[in-house]
């Protein structure tokens, strides 16, 4: 038997009996006539003692132990005398009897502690070693848990889990496909799956009214601190319903969420945004509601007064930053020298000070008077002390780069904290989107998407105009999760490939499959899509999806602990009748 207890288990009630653990070792304290060793497990920390009257035997092997040596050991427990009220078996420690090494540890490349010296590309080379550490270890538990709460939510609600295959069809639209050789067909290929979109699909018409899968999917595009090459879904789909159900079932699923894994309750109804509300507001599809600064367009009321800089622009809006009026200079400087970076992209800051006294002080005093300024301050609703921050330009370019800056204010201010949590639903999303480039549009979520049935006739006059019936889930400005309802008869299936430039031969050779099941009765149905590690990574308090992920790749779509990708060798490529050219 290598243990009768984990190392997080022994409490108080637990004296005077002799026990068995086993587990790494996490640090030795050689006080000369006492050794003190933590010994650690998935679990938690359990303290050794070896004194005067260890054996001699067992006090010669511990002077060879080292840092994560894997031991076995066997002893009694005491009470300490020395409590440590911060561990839960700090009551307690083991008086060792035996000991047994059961595997040596070379040094760490980095202290596996809390708090480590090792940084992210050596921690990602020796991953398994990462995962010893507790923030690591929790961040996993944390998946874990929501994994099994997701499941049994909806298996309370009779959704079935059902899995789709890897091994799919190229399709066009949305990002590049992962491709993989097929050696019995030669010169064909499978793609992985963006999404098991078209299955869920085809499962609405096979009758399974209410369908759900935790997934793998697999986007060849380049990354960031919350994208990776193969992410996981929470994939669902549903039979005879509208948007009202979709979004009332799943909202559902994220109060439970929230209130089982995060101890917070929901009693109303998360808000609903429009894209156009979230756009003009917020500068973003994916607004972070958990402070204010709505933007507000001052176009009309600050132009014509001579400054060049607004008479020249579409747009002029900004932000109030509350209590900030008494910023200094160098505070404001710095602000401006933000803005003016290429990732915002802002030709420069205006600043409205409102005094606490009532009077202005603005980097524009020079063009416009005391009143202009006051009816600039009323309309954005500002009182004295605080800071009007504005920016002009084209109106997208210059709404961007406000949501950057006020997400930055939002941060100056300590006004995004991580144990806060803000829900919210975006919704009426355009249908299309027109890309200059390829002089064509572009589904804005995906070639299924079902237009809004007032706007169906559109397709025929000014497509630009459409709306979906699509919607986002957004918590504190990260977007989790999107769906649609769907199209489901051919005919308005193909209104749409036509619209986004897929003639009926391409589309009949793409999406036959998904074309033919649909004359053979379809229900109305929708959906939607999590990003199952983005909310874990939200619960958890990171801005990083790579923390809840058991073996990430780097931003270069590298696994450096295995060497992924690595190039095949000749015979390979033979069978699978591919040539890299170099």
């Amino acid at each position: 038997m290598y243990r009768t207890h984990t190392c997080g288990e022994l409490r108080i009630e637990n004296l005077g009996e002799k026990v068995t653990l086993s587990g790494w070792i996490q640090t030795i304290r050689n006080l000369g006539g006492m050794t003190f060793v933590a010994l650690r497990d998935r679990y938690g920390i359990t303290q050794l003692v070896f004194d005067e009257n260890t054996p001699e035997q067992i006090k010669n092997q511990v002077e060879e132990l080292g840092r994560e040596f894997v031991i076995k050991i066997i002893g009694n427990v005491v009470e300490r005398s020395s409590k440590n009220p911060k561990m839960p078996t700090g009551d307690v420690e083991i008086i060792a009897e035996h000991l047994t090494v059961l595997s040596k540890s070379e040094i760490p490349p980095f202290t596996i502690e809390n708090e480590t010296d090792g940084g992210d590309e050596i921690r990602m080379k020796y991953r398994y070693l990462d995962l010893r550490r507790n923030p690591v270890r929790e961040n996993l538990e944390l998946r874990h848990r929501m994994g099994q709460e997701i499941r049994k939510y909806l298996d309370g609600e009779k959704f079935m889990e059902i899995e789709t295959p890897y091994l799919i069809k190229s399709t066009p639209e949305g990002a590049r496909d992962f491709i993989v050789p097929s050696r019995m067909n030669p010169g064909e290929f499978y793609a992985l799956p963006q999404s098991p979109q078209t299955f869920k699909q085809l499962l609405m018409v096979s009758g399974f009214d209410k369908y759900f899968q935790i997934v793998k999917c697999f986007r060849d595009e380049d990354l960031r601190a919350d994208r990776q090459p193969e992410f996981t879904q929470i994939d669902c789909e549903m039979s005879f319903v509208d948007q009202e159900d979709v979004l009332n079932t799943f909202e559902g699923l994220a109060k439970y969420l929230f209130l089982e894994v995060k101890g917070a309750k929901f009693e109303e109804s998360f808000p609903r945004i429009t894209y156009d509300d979230a756009m003009n507001y917020y500068g973003s599809d994916k607004p972070d509601l958990r402070f204010g600064m709505k933007f507000s367009e001052i176009t009309e009321i600050a132009q014509g007064k001579g400054f060049k800089v607004f008479d020249s622009v579409e747009y002029i809006g900004g932000i109030v930053a509350n209590g900030c009026a008494e910023y200094s200079r160098k505070k404001v400087d710095e602000l401006t020298a933000f803005v003016q970076k290429p990732q915002v992209g802002a030709k420069g800051l205006v600043y409205v000070k409102y005094n606490q006294d009532g009077t202005f002080k603005s980097s524009v005093d020079k063009f416009f008077s005391p009143d202009n300024l006051k009816s600039w301050a009323d309309f954005m609703n500002a009182k004295p002390g605080d800071l009007l921050l504005i920016l002009a330009g084209n109106k997208n370019d210059t709404q961007n780069a406000l949501n950057v800056l006020r997400l930055e204010m939002g941060d100056r201010l300590g006004l995004r904290d991580k144990n806060k949590f803000a829900p919210c639903w975006v919704v009426d999303f355009p249908l299309l989107e027109w890309v200059d480039e390829e002089k064509r549009f572009f589904a804005k979520h995906h070639p299924f998407t079902s237009p809004k049935t007032e706007d169906i006739a559109l397709f025929d006059s000014d497509p630009a105009k459409m709306h979906a019936n699509a919607y986002d889930f957004v918590i504190n400005g990260v977007e989790i999760g999107g769906g649609s309802i769907r199209i489901f008869n051919a005919e308005l299936q193909q209104k749409m490939f036509n619209a986004l430039g897929i003639s009926t031969e391409e589309a009949e050779e793409k999406f036959g499959f998904l074309l033919d099941a649909f004359r053979f009765g379809a229900p109305p149905h929708g959906g939607i899509a999590f990003g199952f590690d983005r909310w874990c990574s939200v619960f958890g308090g990171s801005e990083s999806i790579r923390d809840y992920i058991a073996f990430p790749k780097n931003n270069s779509g590298r696994d450096v602990m295995i060497d992924s990708p690595s190039v095949v060798d000749e015979k390979q490529l033979k069978e699978l009748t591919l040539k890299v050219i170099k």
